[in-house]
C-alpha cells in the first residue's frame, strides 16, 4: 500500500481550519481544473459523521467516479474519509489538525493502492503516488488561501 504524509501550515485558528476542511464546496473549488462535481451530495450540504458523497472528475483524460464516506469526526482534531466505491483498490485519508503558533498544522495521511495486484503496485510506484500528492497539495493550497496569509506546505 502506498502512503503519502503531507503537512500544511495554515494561518487560521484550528476550529476554522477544521470546519473549512469539511466543506464540500471548498473541495469542489479546489478541484475545479479536473471538472470535479458532486453526483451525490452529503445530506444538508455539509460533511457530518457518516456522510457519503459521490465525486465525478476527469483524470488522465478518463472520467472517474469515487464514492466515499466521512467518519471518525473529532472536532477540531481529526476526521477520516475512505473510498466505498471507485477506481482504487483501497483509499483511506486521515486529516489531523494541531494548534501551531502560526495558526494550524494540518497533516494528511493517505493510504491507497491501485487495483490489479502487481500491475497496480507498479502504477502506484511509477506515477500514482506523485499524482495523488500533487492533488492533495492543490487542495491544501486552496484551503490555505481561505486564510490570510496563504499557507505553506511542509515536506514530511
Amino acid at each position: 500500500m502506498a502512503r503519502i504524509e503531507l503537512d500544511t501550515l495554515i494561518a487560521g485558528p484550528i476550529d476554522d481550519v477544521f470546519a473549512a476542511a469539511l466543506s464540500p464546496q471548498l473541495h469542489l473549488s479546489s478541484m475545479k481544473r479536473y471538472g470535479e462535481t458532486m453526483v451525490e451530495e452529503p445530506v444538508g450540504g455539509a460533511f457530518t459523521e457518516g456522510s457519503t458523497v459521490t465525486w465525478r472528475a476527469r483524470h488522465f483524460g478518463i472520467p472517474f467516479r469515487l464514492r466515499s464516506v466521512v467518519f471518525d469526526i473529532d472536532p477540531p482534531r481529526r476526521f477520516r474519509d475512505r473510498q466505498l466505491a471507485g477506481p482504487f483498490g483501497a483509499l483511506l485519508h486521515e486529516h489531523l489538525f494541531t494548534s501551531h503558533p502560526a495558526g494550524t498544522l494540518m497533516r494528511d495521511v493517505i493510504d491507497f493502492h491501485s487495483p490489479f495486484g502487481p500491475l497496480g503496485r507498479l502504477v502506484d510506484a511509477l506515477f500514482m503516488r506523485a499524482y495523488m500528492e500533487r492533488l492533495i497539495r492543490e487542495r491544501n493550497a486552496a484551503l490555505a488561501a481561505e486564510f490570510d496569509p496563504p499557507g505553506r506546505t511542509l515536506s514530511a
